[in-house]
């Protein structure tokens, strides 16, 4: 039994103990040596402030005047559970562009403090879970803080946007619907009121953002999932057909434990090869996903996206007939 669950089990036995409970019951109970409860013992008094009463003769237990108001605290994970949720942390710190290192700053120190308790004062290695950011874009830490507040609070958001296709900036007055990381970057969905319509904007794009005090409107969960979620992407839409790709054998290893869609459809073929079918509205990203195999990949259908592929390989090709 871990020292975090024999706490707990101690904690327990103690609330519902109307007389000292001796020391040997509580070695049985708690599966442990005699010091091993007095530490506990210890623990729970000086640490946590436990109302602890009694000796080692008499036995233990809770001040009946103060046991009914003595809680452990709140966070009581155990070691595997921190160490899961410290890696969690670090991943959202270091792939966040440095916005939410400072946010995150505190969680980190209490996190580490509860390991160096559960690991008796051995140092526990951080370094030793390694994130390494990919193609991350910086991001405004003001636009992206007041974007989570209107996402969380429910209220509009009025910024200046410039998309990337354009490169002209616009001004947008909107209601905040999901805050999406997707790729190890930012996206925020959004009811458009001057578009009367569902957009997703790139947050590292948003500048200028300022709460307004008019409640944002609430787009049900349904329709967010059809226009924007649908097909393939983060810029999606509504699905306008299905593509279907053949991947090679050696690929194969690699894509069928893929998550490319929510709706994807794949299969290993005789040979080994492997199929997958998802539904796109715009071709752009998915071209971009399955050109990334290079010749591993073949897109079957439909033969409109098979044609673009074949248009922008031939372009990429002609770069090095220079």
């Amino acid at each position: 039994m871990e020292r975090i669950e024999r706490i707990h089990a101690l904690h327990r036995i103690l609330t519902a103990a109307r007389y000292p409970v001796t020391v040997q019951r509580l070695q049985g109970e708690l599966e442990c040596s005699r010091a091993t409860v007095y530490r506990d013992l210890a623990y729970l008094r000086d640490y946590l402030m436990a109302p602890v009463i009694g000796n080692g003769e008499a036995g233990f237990r809770y001040d009946p005047d103060e046991a009914d108001r003595f809680e452990l605290p709140g966070l009581w994970l155990s070691s595997q559970e921190l160490h899961s949720l410290l890696a969690a942390q670090q991943l959202l710190m270091r792939s966040g562009g440095g916005v939410l290192s400072n946010a995150l700053a505190p969680l980190q120190h209490r996190i580490e403090k509860l390991l160096d308790e559960h690991a008796g004062g051995r140092r526990v290695p951080v370094e030793r879970v390694r994130v390494i950011p990919h193609r991350t874009r910086r991001l405004d830490e003001v636009s992206f803080r007041n974007v989570a507040t209107a996402v969380l609070d429910r209220k509009q958001l009025a910024f200046e946007y410039r998309a990337r296709s354009t490169d002209q900036p616009t001004r947008r007055s909107v209601s905040p619907q999901r805050l999406t990381h997707y790729r190890e970057n930012w996206y925020l969905d959004a009811w458009d009121h001057e578009r009367d319509g569902l957009r997703s904007f790139s947050v590292d794009r948003i500048v200028a953002a300022r709460l307004l005090d008019d409640a944002a409107r609430d787009v049900p969960d349904e329709e967010l999932d059809r226009q924007l979620a649908s097909s393939y992407g983060i810029f999606s839409g509504t699905p306008k057909g299905w593509a279907l790709i053949v991947f090679s054998a050696k690929a194969a290893r690699w894509v069928a434990d893929e998550h490319w869609h929510s709706q994807q459809q794949g299969r290993f073929l005789p040979d080994g090869r492997y199929e997958l079918k998802v539904p796109f509205s715009s071709g752009r990203e998915l071209l971009m996903d399955v050109l990334h195999y290079g010749s591993d990949a073949e897109i079957v259908e439909p033969p409109s996206l098979r044609e673009q592929a074949r248009s922008l390989l031939s372009l990429a090709l002609s770069q090095y007939d220079r």
